[in-house]
């Protein structure tokens, strides 16, 4: 099971709202849509990640009697209400997007109907959750589609803004693409298939810098990985040589040799030369320290000689690009149609469902923005993924969503697959959908 996360963990103005609500009677149904209002700059389009993680929260909603405690001693909640808080489950249902599905602005990733308190509850947690995964899955898409089969590892755990958010960056990773990550917990928790070398420090340790690499091999004597930069780079490649092959003949591989500074590119090809030279084409040259797609593209591109890449802090923080514009909003209460028209953060009212076209050569074409009761040709995106608050399919494993990342990043127009900002991907707002967002301005007086 995962572990739970406090429902504390959310802002103030969510529980003074519920406790409006509860003093009015207010609990009909409410919809909440999440959507992202603009791509980020520089970006063609923002690949969903992190709904299994807000079905977890949702099906473990609760209060404990501690935190019911602690909310009673602030002095701002009365006791009728925080008593119903102790009561409180999510019983609604959610339809999705699938995860590694390729979206775009204004079209909902995830739809709540559920009484208006246990929907208003969940805002924040629930963007939290998507935003991040999102983020991050959708930048690490791009390095994928910048290096085609190389090797790509997350190497970001150390420097990811906490915790959570470290572990959560290895599980978007691989779904966007990557082949695996050095974080350990990933693998016994979604089966991520993990990846290490050594450190600089494990070099320093030792008196003899081939000691270090024998000592090494020695413990892991089918799979390892040499990082050869500590002192000097193509000095530590040409005593590997004959160490590689006197070990090789005892039974124990050298897989690859890892760069973590310098001009990355240079120093890979004359390595590659000096393993070449050796009579060792088959150790292969990783490269890591600073990348991102950019990087790893400029590295390909110049013809550097390197089969893999470990990518840490400018995916797990997406250093370009750290945050997301999306929202959780209301769109329907009561059987009514909500809309918000804020200046610069207008919505587009009721449930709503996104349509997907394909050209005859397989690529998506278009999507349509239409109302959840509209039908119309084209593949629909969300699906229902929870009823009365408890999944209708276990969780499918993460692999699969994998596969499925990688059939909608091939799927996507050649333009959009490119680093460079491309020309917006057609996205329509349906005429039954405009319809709407007009009686609902008429409704309400605007």
């Amino acid at each position: 099971m995962p572990e739970r996360t406090s429902v504390l963990l959310t802002d103030l103005y969510q529980l003074t709202m519920l406790q409006a609500y509860f003093d009015r009677g207010m609990g009909e149904t409410a919809v909440f849509e999440f959507f992202a209002r603009k791509l980020p700059d520089g970006r063609n389009f923002l690949l969903a990640a992190g709904l299994e993680q807000v079905l977890d929260f949702l099906e473990g909603l609760r209060f404990t009697e501690e935190e019911l405690a602690w909310l009673a001693g602030t002095g701002r909640f009365h006791d009728r209400f925080l008593a119903s808080l102790g009561k409180l489950r999510f019983t609604g249902d959610v339809e999705a997007m699938a995860e590694g599905t390729v979206f775009f602005p204004d079209e909902p990733i995830l739809r709540v109907a559920a009484p208006l308190p246990q929907a208003q509850l969940v805002e924040t947690r629930i963007i939290n959750l998507l935003q991040f995964q999102t983020l991050v899955a959708s930048k690490a898409a791009r390095v994928r589609l910048a290096a085609p089969g190389r090797l790509l590892v997350d190497f970001g755990l150390r420097r990811a803004h906490g915790a959570e958010a470290g572990l959560m960056s290895a599980r978007a990773s691989y779904l966007a693409g990557f082949d695996g990550s050095s974080t350990v917990l990933a693998g016994m928790r979604w089966g991520v298939p993990i990846f290490g070398t050594m450190a600089h420090s494990f070099i320093q340790a030792h008196d003899d810098e081939l000691a270090a690499f024998e000592h090494f091999a020695r413990s892991h004597p089918q799979a390892t990985t040499l990082l050869i930069d500590t002192y000097d780079t193509e000095t530590a490649a040409r005593a590997l040589v004959p160490l590689a092959h006197r070990l090789a003949g005892e039974g124990i591989s050298i897989q690859a040799v890892r760069l973590d500074s310098g001009d990355l590119g240079e120093h890979a090809r004359r390595v590659r030369a000096i393993l070449d030279e050796g009579g060792l084409p088959d150790i292969r040259i990783f490269a890591s320290g600073n990348l991102d797609e950019y990087r790893v593209a400029a590295l390909l591109a110049d013809g550097a000689p390197i089969d893999g890449f470990g990518v840490g802090t400018r995916m797990n923080t997406s250093a370009d690009r750290p945050y997301l514009d999306c929202a959780y909003k209301l769109q329907e209460y009561a059987g009514l149609a909500r809309r918000k028209r804020s200046e610069g953060k207008a919505t587009w009212p009721g449930r709503k469902q996104v349509y997907r076209r394909y050209g005859d050569d397989g690529r998506t074409a278009g999507d349509v923005l239409t109302t959840a009761d509209d039908l119309l040709p084209g593949r629909p995106l969300l699906e229902p993924v929870m009823r009365a608050g408890r999944r209708l399919a276990a969780p499918p494993p993460l692999a699969a969503l994998r596969e499925y990342a990688q059939a909608e990043l091939v799927a996507l127009p050649e333009v959009l697959r490119g680093l460079d900002q491309a020309e917006a991907y057609p996205v329509t707002v349906a005429e039954p959908l405009r319809r709407l967002a007009d009686a609902v301005d008429r409704r309400t007086g605007r």
